[in-house]
């Protein structure tokens, strides 16, 4: 990956439906695609229409992605698709399997925006945006004059409202003509442009440094509209909705009564012109009732004409018409007539056949079933007449609230008198044509001449879908009056395709295409209204013009879901957040943090990472256009600590023209004909029409936008909010590379201070650092200007109130703190006190803070030290002359001297390692401890930790507290010796800057620390095992780590000591003997509960461990040692179950031998010259079965020799009772388990042993419940001939026949003692066995087979049984995994069985029902997958085995429940589930 190269990982799940799930990127990103667990080894496509090269964006048109295998291996977990991110806009991708869809979502990239004649970025968390309407910049020759009050108050953006030519309500979202520039713009002598327009904002680009957005109104246009009289259709109108009719006929009716009200008609029925009170309200809701409602009779549109529906179903009946099958699970319903006539509804005549069926054909008979049909469809237009009623409740309700908000609210426009210019409530639909009665009109809506240009107006619905179109059919809003109307504006009708309304997409798209020409982005007006397709459609037409284009947009879905849906379809940069939805300083501040930045002291990303979901990028504004005036909600003292709180956020910020002037009122998108004042900076403040620094907060906005944009400049980009007391809010915005921080303390004024009670005692400050100096410190103050008078001209604002400023000033100077004293928090938290004398509502005060100078040096230093392990670091590094001697070394170097058993104590070791040792693993308060006292164990929390900078964890709360994980991790390696102890030194010199930094910082550069130390012994790790683990893939290399975790050397000697005559054993000097011994490396069964003492090694485990863990990763020499060890265990001619170090051995299993010998194998096959083995020394401990532990060297012998005694005692038969038998050794057992016998058939050569009391192979778990019974039974006898312990034996005796012919193993065969001497060799062993093996472990299909000695008991054929002449003969019969295990070891024939696959789950609430599940899986995953691909050559099954990236044992679990869940009563990291399935992968 090039150096500075983002990249962040999608992983991919099976039927994961991303569609609401909002992923953010930037140009130049690289996204990568990869397999998440359940798609791993399935054929996957990923598509995108993200544009190949050279190729243009076409939203339809998807191509697949191509696959890279950077390791070129088998496995799916490197393999990877991407995109080169380098276009912004919305982007979407989908994934199949099997040529069906399986999952997909968005992406969004976002635009980089230029300024300047240098065309340099403009960060999008540096904007600075302004809104004008754009009717009040008045003549064009002007616009510059008012637009120069935004460039000279430090913005950088400016929104227009539409500059088009407007309709006649004079809305500026009212547009007459979306092709054509207002003409108010024009002069006499010079008639405005399209072109002025562009020039201008070309100008304002290259020398104001600003960029101009402005809206484009996609969902409606004037009334007025020349094009829409032409092209009706382009509307919703009685032609192309039908379904409006009723509520066209329901709103001439109201405007009727509007008419009637208005002239006077209706004082005697209590209504009066002037609505005054709730008794006029009431009246008007009667008047609906019984007048309106009877006379129209609404219901008629849904219901059926009975007489004339009765009529034709008699005339079926009587014609006899035959019955055309129906479901007899439909009933009779209405069907909706689609022209909505009266009465034109009908019913579907074939189900009412089928429901009412006459007794005969007399005429008596079908009248009566007429009758019973004329009951049910009265019944019918019952529900309908029912269901209107409904309607016409909600209806009245509305119109009601809608009188009553706009003529008796307080908050409410009070309309005054009803007249038709200013109706009772606003028409929904148009009505271009002469007044007629009620009666006379309505024939009108059923003539298509007339009734197209009865057009439904836009408007909005509270609480609404936002993804569903509320004029199309199925909704009755405007039946229901539920519209909040705009009355100057048709809503547009596109359908969902060009093709639907050539018309009006054609002229939109170059609306469309003309606004991108111009304007570096647009504002999509209504956006939750917009139809989606016709939005994405039309931006990517702005977006072939101008590719870089600035999108946002105000959604009002109420939720994050919805809102990422339209941000995902549409590409939409920032959406607009409003800082006057918070009701205190509080929510104020909240909305900061929750809209930009991460928390102060978070950690420092990789550049691969996983591409996690994202909140959409936020345009925070103090206030919008649409919102009401803050100072008549608040005060005019709230405006500047408002509007410098807001402009703190880390993220793009906003306001309205007019703010900053202070204008006391809602500057009206409809009503306002005034226009802005102009800039000149030498007005005075009474001077109506222009505006200075003097004016309102201006000058104090110039300094917070300034800051705003140098902050986002220069990487500020974590944020902190202090709520300080109910009024003061603090924002910190912190530098993660300097560790400058800038804060902002602002002292709101949501109350007005003349009116309210404020408190003259503000409570004292602790800011961390040292305050370099006051960037800023502003009052809000009352001057003697006059009082405000509204201007008839010009907008203006309140001309008493200013803002007394002083920028960049040292502590001393300030008016507003009263003392500032220093003061330690903590060994290390330099904070300056600060005491306020004159922070009065309406002030600001901003600090530029720096560390300490001893922090802000540690801190250098540090970051000098860890750019070995990245560049990042560069950046805020200090070169240290003084540093510890041990720190001049690269890091590397220092590593280079460990072994891999070293590394053991360095990143693994659970607590019964450790406490074995004499330590244990770091517990931390209120939470857990870690899993491993090694970095394993740090590095597993912070994995979680880190993507969500989640710092509020306990892990963090510890570090920050106090040192005590950081004492821990260097002094537990400094204790020990040899290399791992210089490693715990480099890590102590480390920390001791680590400690002088302040405590916020501490997680992340101890995090920063500690990934580039854990990611060098990762890399040095792999350095040292096998070319196959070098050039594997991650899954492969993550496997390989179990190697280390299992293999470890501990206080005491594990493994039983190895004959003295033996080269390379590792020796140590004992600290409490001070004499040398044995240290060598020994292989826990599983972590946690097989890791120490007497029960860490078993020799079953071992052994079928030892070929993936310590052979595939070259570790032969402690794989030889191992080995050597338990041959010198041998007794009875086994090797132990429990090695007990040898001492405490118990010899209670058949198989461990036979796994022993298949490991010897692999050996001799795997490492080079490997057969040498069979010549090294094995220092037995019991040279006979009953002879006394023997010291190590007092009996030597070659290894040979101790694989044919192993084969010798099998041959001549072994039974022996176990030493100690009783419950010291096993309480579960009954009094036969513990006779233990062993031999082989003479007849078919196969391991026979067991009895149906003891567990002999791993699949026999002892019951242990007196309630149910088996305590003393195993679970599943498998005594007889286990099928997995045949095929390791004739696994071995070929190995050996073949060894004997090349006269590396001695001995030809085997001696049996019986009726005097016989030999039977090893060829004739291997021929019984192949000849017997298919004939009696194989269920043959065919059920004549006279090999099958008990037919009756076979309940599946084609499968192997899995053990043979077993006491209880059904038993034989189970298919279980083990015959696996022989395949795979033993090629001895493809497998006809059918592989079934099975989930067994663990219930949590019975521990031996636990252990009695788990000892029927044994090491069969791994020997099924090694099977199975030698038969498909796939990986489907591998997801199972997903655990080891998300447990933070970074293993693979003894078991767990279905579908892999977690299961309680399992080894969390067990030896051979990671063994086995780093054989399959090896094995590939």
């Amino acid at each position: 990956m090039p150096h500075g190269k983002q990249t962040r990982v999608l992983l991919l799940s099976d039927m994961e439906k991303l569609d609401k799930t909002l992923f953010r990127l930037e140009q130049g990103f690289e996204l990568q695609f990869r397999l998440g667990p359940t798609l791993q080894g399935k054929n996957v496509t990923v598509y995108t229409n993200y544009p190949a090269s050279g190729e243009v964006f076409n939203r339809h048109k998807f191509r697949s992605l191509s696959w890279h295998n950077p390791t070129g291996r088998e496995d799916d977990s490197d393999k990877f698709c991407k995109l080169d991110l380098q276009v912004s806009g919305s982007y979407q991708y989908y994934f199949s399997h099997e040529n069906e869809k399986s999952g997909g979502g968005y992406i969004v990239v976002d635009p980089i925006l230029r300024v300047g004649l240098n065309n340099h970025v403009l960060p999008l968390d540096c904007v600075t945006l302004q809104t004008f309407l754009a009717k009040c910049l008045g003549p064009f020759n002007e616009w510059e004059d008012r637009l120069r009050v935004a460039k000279e108050s430090g913005y950088n953006m400016v929104h227009f409202t539409p500059l088009q030519k407007l309709g006649l309500s004079r809305s500026c979202y009212s547009l007459a003509d979306q092709l054509e520039v207002n003409p108010e713009f024009s002069s006499p002598n010079k008639k405005c442009s399209w072109s002025d327009v562009g020039k201008l904002t070309e100008k304002m680009k290259n020398e104001w440094n600003m960029l101009c957005i402005t809206d484009v109104v996609y969902n409606h246009t004037a009334a007025n509209s020349g094009w829409i009289k032409e092209h009706p259709e382009c509307a919703y109108n009685l032609v192309n909705s039908p379904h409006l009719r009723p509520a066209w006929l329901l709103d001439r009716a109201l405007w009727h009564l509007t008419c009637e009200v208005a002239g006077g008609k209706c004082k005697d029925k209590g209504v009066s012109p002037l609505i005054e009170n709730d008794h006029h309200l009431n009246s008007i809701r009667k008047i609906i009732w019984e007048d309106i409602f009877p006379k129209i009779k609404l219901w008629e549109f849904f219901q059926v004409d009975i007489n004339k529906a009765v009529q034709q179903f008699k005339n079926l009946l009587t014609q006899g018409s035959k019955k055309t099958k129906t479901d007899p699970k439909q009933h009779l319903v209405i069907i909706q007539d689609p022209e909505y006539k009266r009465f034109g509804c009908t019913v579907d005549m074939n189900i009412a056949l089928a429901t009412f069926i006459p007794h005969s054909n007399g005429p008596a008979a079908i009248e009566e079933c007429c009758n019973w049909f004329r009951k049910r469809i009265e019944e019918l237009n019952g529900e309908q007449f029912r269901q209107t009623t409904y309607h016409q409740e909600q209806a009245v309700n509305c119109f009601v609230e809608s009188v009553n908000y706009e003529r008796l609210a307080d908050h409410g426009p009070k309309l005054g008198a009803v007249t038709r210019k200013y109706p009772l409530v606003t028409s929904y639909f148009t009505y271009p044509f002469k007044e007629l009665t009620l009666e006379e009109e309505e024939p009108l809506m059923h003539q298509p001449d007339k009734s197209c240009h009865f057009m439904a107006f836009n408007g909005w619905v509270m609480g609404d879908d936002p993804l569903k179109n509320f004029a199309e059919p199925g909704s009755n809003v405007y039946l229901r009056r539920e519209l909040i109307c705009w009355g100057d504006s048709v809503k547009l009708r596109y359908g969902t395709k060009p093709e639907d309304c050539p018309y009006l997409w054609a002229h939109m798209k170059k609306y469309t295409e003309l606004t991108a020409k111009y304007f570096s982005g647009v504002r999509l007006d209504n956006c939750h209204s917009t139809p989606l397709p016709v939005a994405e459609e039309m931006l990517a037409a702005a977006r072939s013009v101008r590719p870089n284009l600035y999108v946002i947009a105000e959604l009002f879905t109420g939720s994050e879901y919805i809102d990422n849906v339209f941000v995902n379809r549409l590409g939409i940069t920032s959406l607009i957040r409003e800082a006057m939805s918070a009701y205190n300083s509080h929510e104020e501040g909240r909305l900061v943090y929750r809209f930009g930045g991460e928390p102060v002291g978070s950690f420092v990303q990789p550049r691969l990472r996983p591409l996690i979901p994202a909140i959409a990028h936020a345009l925070f504004m103090d206030i919008t256009h649409d919102n009401e005036c803050p100072i008549q909600h608040r005060s005019a003292y709230d405006a500047l600590p408002s509007s410098t709180v807001v402009s703190m956020a880390c993220c793009a910020t906003g306001s309205t023209r007019g703010y900053d002037e202070l204008v006391p009122h809602q500057i009206s998108v409809v009503s306002e004909e005034r226009f802005y004042a102009k800039w000149n900076p030498e007005a005075s403040p009474a001077t109506p029409g222009e505006v200075n620094f003097k004016s309102g907060i201006i000058a104090g906005r110039l300094a917070i936008n300034r800051l705003h944009q140098e902050l986002g400049a220069k990487s500020f980009i974590q944020v902190f909010v202090d709520q300080v007391d109910e009024d003061i809010v603090a924002v910190t915005r912190h530098c993660p590379n300097t560790h400058q921080s800038v804060v902002a303390v602002s002292r709101t004024a949501f109350r007005n201070p003349k009116t309210s009670f404020y408190s003259q005692e503000v409570p004292q400050m602790c800011i961390p650092g040292k305050i370099e100096e006051v960037v800023l410190e502003a009052r809000t103050i009352e001057r003697d200007a006059g009082p405000y008078i509204k201007d008839e001209r010009s907008i203006n604002g309140l001309p008493d109130y200013t803002v007394e400023i002083r920028e960049h000033i040292q502590l001393k100077e300030s008016r507003i703190i009263k003392q500032a004293g220093i003061a330690t928090k903590g060994p290390n938290e330099f904070v300056q006190e600060i005491e306020f004398e004159k922070l009065t509502p309406g002030s600001v005060i901003i600090f530029r803070v720096s560390l300490d100078p001893k922090a802000q040096d540690a801190v250098g230093v540090l970051r000098n030290h860890l750019i070995q392990f990245s560049p990042h670091f560069k950046s805020g590094s200090l070169p240290d002359d003084n540093s510890e001697p041990i720190l001049k070394t690269p890091f590397s170097t220092i590593a280079s001297k460990l072994t891999l058993a070293d590394l053991n104590q360095l990143l693994y070791r659970c607590e019964a390692e450790e406490q074995e040792d004499g330590g244990g693993c770091y517990n931390i308060p209120n939470w857990t401890p870690l899993k491993y006292a090694g970095l394993q164990g740090l590095m597993s929390v912070m994995a979680d930790i880190r993507p969500k900078n989640d710092l509020g964890h306990p892990f963090c709360g510890n570090l920050r507290s106090g040192d005590w994980m950081i004492d821990y991790v260097s002094d537990r390696l400094i204790s020990r010796s040899g290399a791992c102890a210089e490693v715990g030194k480099w890590l102590k010199a480390m920390f001791i800057y680590l400690k002088t930094i302040p405590r916020y910082l501490i997680p992340c550069y101890f995090d920063a620390i500690l990934v580039g130390v854990y990611t060098t012994l990762l890399d040095l790790a792999w350095k040292q095992m096998s070319s196959f683990v070098q050039d594997g893939s991650t899954f492969v290399k993550h496997l390989s780590l179990g190697s280390i975790q299992m293999c470890g050397v501990g206080k005491y000697p594990s493994l039983p000591p190895l004959s003295p005559a033996l080269q390379d054993v590792p020796y140590r000097l004992n600290e409490i003997t001070k004499e040398r011994e044995q240290c060598c490396v020994s292989l826990a069964a599983g972590l946690p509960h097989f890791s120490s003492g007497i029960f860490r090694c078993w020799g079953r485990d071992t052994f079928i461990a030892l070929r993936g863990l310590m052979l595939v990763t070259v570790r032969y020499l402690e794989a030889r040692n191992i080995i050597l060890a338990f041959a010198g265990t041998l007794r009875h001619g086994l090797i132990p179950n429990l090695l007990g170090q040898g001492t405490h051995a118990r010899y209670n299993c058949r198989d461990a031998v036979w796994w022993w010998l298949q490991c010897v194998q692999d050996y001799c096959k795997i490492v080079p010259n490997g057969t040498d083995i069979l010549k090294s020394a094995v220092s037995r401990i019991y040279p006979t079965d009953d002879s006394p532990p023997q010291p190590a060297g007092t009996w030597d012998q070659p290894l040979y020799e101790v694989i044919q005694e192993a084969m010798q005692r099998h041959i001549q038969g072994i039974e022996f009772r176990e030493r100690n038998a009783g419950s010291l050794i096993d309480r579960n057992m009954r009094d036969e388990g513990f006779n233990v016998t062993a031999g082989i058939d003479s007849e078919t050569g196969f391991v026979f042993g067991g009895n149906r009391f003891n567990c002999g192979t791993w699949m026999d778990k002892m019951g242990e419940s007196d309630r149910a019974r088996n305590k003393g039974f195993p679970a599943t006898p498998r005594d007889g001939s286990a099928v997995e312990i045949v095929g390791l034996c004739k696994s071995t005796v070929h190995w050996l026949l073949e060894l004997s012919k090349k006269n590396i193993f001695p001995y030809r065969g085997v001696t049996v003692k019986r009726h005097g001497k016989q030999t039977i060799t090893y060829d004739e062993w291997n021929r019984k066995i192949k000849a017997h093996f298919e004939k009696l472990f194989f269920v043959s299909e065919n059920p004549a087979d006279r090999d099958e000695k008990h037919p009756t008991l076979v309940h599946k054929r084609g499968i192997y049984k899995d053990s043979y002449g077993a006491s209880s003969p059904w038993c034989d019969y189970q298919l279980r995994p083990n015959f696996t295990i022989a395949m795979v070891v033993v090629s001895l024939k493809t497998l006809h069985a059918q592989l079934l696959r099975s989930e067994i789950s663990c219930p949590g609430e019975c521990r031996q029902i636990a252990n009695l599940i788990f000892h029927q899986v044994p090491p069969v995953p791994g020997y099924f997958l090694s099977f199975y691909l030698k038969q498909s050559d796939i990986l489907s099954y591998l997801f199972y085995f997903f655990p080891l990236n998300r447990s933070s044992w970074k293993g693979l679990p003894e078991l767990t429940n279905e579908n892999g869940q977690y299961c309680p009563f399992s080894c969390e990291s067990q030896a051979w589930s990671i063994a086995v399935i780093l054989e399959v992968l090896y094995d590939l």
